[in-house]
């Protein structure tokens, strides 16, 4: 901008719009809106102000300078004049006297339903509404989402009266447009038809799901089967910019090296949730939409002092079902994917007719936007069609974790009709410690063995592991033996070592020379698995000949098992 701004414009624009950040969430909220609401005008120009007087104002000026956003230092915001200020966050300082424009503020979240901690005073405050000084000055505007909320404003705040505009919700709109884009959003986050995939969204304070439990994510980790299930965790942005990301991912260590899916806020929660098959959530928006979308819900946790009275939120606190705490994770988890809620009556119903009650004109919010936003800043809106309604962009999991390399395994064998049959069903060691029901041993009937990539860094768990996995496929039949044999002589507590050979299925190796080559008839090509086959067989004192049923998730295939003995090299240990 400078001192002379004139001077240096390429487009001269008859309007000035500031956009005020102070927060991530507020950010992310009107980065989302601005651009299409503003589409194509170059009678409008388009500024942001970075206020840094928040708690939470870490990582603001990074989010804006990665959408290449022009940054107005606060202290010349002062100084200019501009038409229009826009902003989703109450708190900025917006009632100086010199300022003059109106002020449209867009709620960050859905509606007014939350009491937060002022930062003003000692006190609580209901979230979303601005200063009085703001609202005796008459420039503001509070956008709702609903009628319902201009009343509950103006009972809460009889000066909001008669300075509302109903705009609808367009993060909503943009849900409802993204519902088609599912598959899409499940392949970005690497998950499959075969897996469930569970969503849990934590808001701040310490009422919030990470606040209440913050080992629900390792936990949900360790009693899922592997194969089956993917967990991903959105957090409110408060949480990073309170205690930082580096302190958040120390405090998830294990459940990332499990295989967690960490989605940054401000780019992936709207998809992931698309893409979820349940929603353990809490009294934070996100919970909400996934309700009036009708997405499988139960409550992680839920503050009633936080909710407030009357609202929809509050109701959704009432109706919806709740996370056991304590109580073994997988029953709760597969009850309410079965029925669509625990209880098994109309409560999904119930829970999406709640969205009818917070967010009026649905497909809309963005065209009623536009109409507001050239209202106040006395312009004829363009004369083209309505702004673009956009799906949520993919998401980008922080740091997409590794393969999970060291897990538990438990196999069990039965003899089926049509011949014998091997269940395998996998959890991470790297959380086997926070499963809430610990189990030392397989159920009756079944093995539990641990089983380990060779290449594994925690280096504990090739230490202790029974099977030992060669992670790249050897090239030949030699070089698969020569692997087994050395990893049987390092490690002389491993009962057996597994190879793949390229195009040639996988041989497992016994310490006592023998060696079972097993191919599986379909895709199921891990070796981890077609050893799995292996040790079942051997534990049960069943020949390790012949074809066996390979069950893994909902997958099964034939697997054929040929015991042999491996060819013992000249001056081989073991």
């Amino acid at each position: 901008m400078g001192e002379d701004p004139e001077r240096w414009r390429t487009f001269p624009g008859e309007r000035l719009v500031v956009a005020v950040a102070r927060t991530v969430t507020s950010t992310v909220r009107v980065l989302d809106v601005l651009r299409p609401v503003l589409r194509d005008d170059s009678r409008v120009s388009l500024v942001f102000a970075f206020d840094p007087t928040s708690a939470f104002n870490d990582g603001v000026h990074d989010l804006l300078r990665s959408v290449g956003a022009r940054i107005l230092p606060w202290q010349q915001f002062a100084r200019i004049r501009p038409d229009l200020i826009i902003t989703a966050s109450e708190n900025a300082d917006l009632a100086a006297a010199h300022h003059t424009a109106p002020v449209l503020v867009l709620p960050h979240g859905v509606g007014f339903h939350k009491v937060v901690p002022d930062s003003r005073s000692d006190r609580d405050r209901l979230a979303g509404v601005v200063p009085d000084a703001l609202l005796r000055s008459g420039r503001a505007r509070l956008a709702v989402s609903h009628p319902d909320q201009a009343a509950q404003l103006a009972a809460a705040h009889p000066a909001t009266s008669g300075q509302t505009l109903l705009v609808g919700d367009p993060c909503y709109d943009a849900l409802l447009d993204g519902r088609a884009l599912r598959a899409g959003y499940r392949r970005a986050l690497g998950v499959g038809d075969d897996r469930r995939l569970i969503m849990l969204s934590s808001t701040w304070r310490d009422g919030s799901v990470l606040g209440r439990d913050a080992g629900l994510p390792a936990r949900l980790l360790a009693e899922l089967p592997l194969d089956d299930y993917a967990v991903a965790l959105i957090t409110h942005p408060n949480i990073t910019s309170a205690h930082g990301r580096y302190a958040l991912h120390s405090l998830l260590d294990s459940a990332r090296a499990a295989g967690l899916l960490l989605v940054p806020p401000t780019a992936g929660w709207q998809a992931t949730l698309l893409a979820a098959d349940l929603l353990i959530g809490d009294h934070g928006s996100v919970t909400f939409y996934g309700a009036a979308l009708g997405t499988p819900l139960l409550l992680g946790a839920f503050s009633e002092d936080e909710a407030v009275a009357g609202t929809p939120m509050a109701e959704l606190g009432r109706i919806a079902p709740r996370l056991v705490p304590g109580a073994p994770l997988r029953p709760q988890i597969e009850r309410a994917l079965a029925t669509g809620q625990p209880t098994g009556d109309d409560t999904a119903d119930r829970l999406r007719k709640l969205g009818e009650n917070a967010f009026a004109a649905p497909g809309r919010a963005l065209d009623l936007l536009r109409t507001a936003v050239y209202g106040l800043l006395r312009l004829p809106e363009p004369a083209g069609p309505p702004p673009p309604r956009r799906a949520p962009e993919p998401p980008v999991p922080q740091g997409r974790p590794e393969p999970v390399t060291a897990t538990y395994l438990i196999t069990s064998l039965s003899e089926e009709p049509d011949g014998p049959r091997v269940s395998v069903e996998r959890t991470p060691a790297a959380v086997a410690a926070h499963a809430s029901v610990e189990r030392a041993d397989a159920p009756e009937g079944s093995f539990r063995h641990l089983s380990c990539a060779d290449d594994e860094q925690d280096r504990q768990w090739p230490e202790s592991a029974s099977v030992l996995i060669r992670r790249t496929p050897a090239e030949c039949t030699v070089a698969a033996d020569r692997w087994i044999e050395d990893t049987l002589a390092r490690y002389p507590g491993c009962l057996l070592a597994a190879a793949a050979v390229s195009g040639r299925g996988c041989r497992v190796g016994l310490a006592d020379g023998r060696t079972v080559e097993v191919s599986a008839t379909g895709l199921m090509d891990d070796a981890a698995v077609l050893a799995a086959a292996v040790y079942a067989c051997l534990r049960a004192g069943r020949p390790l000949d012949g074809l066996v049923a390979l069950s893994l998730g909902n997958r099964t295939e034939d697997a054929a098992l040929h015991l042999t003995r491996r060819t013992h090299r000249p001056g081989a240990t073991g």
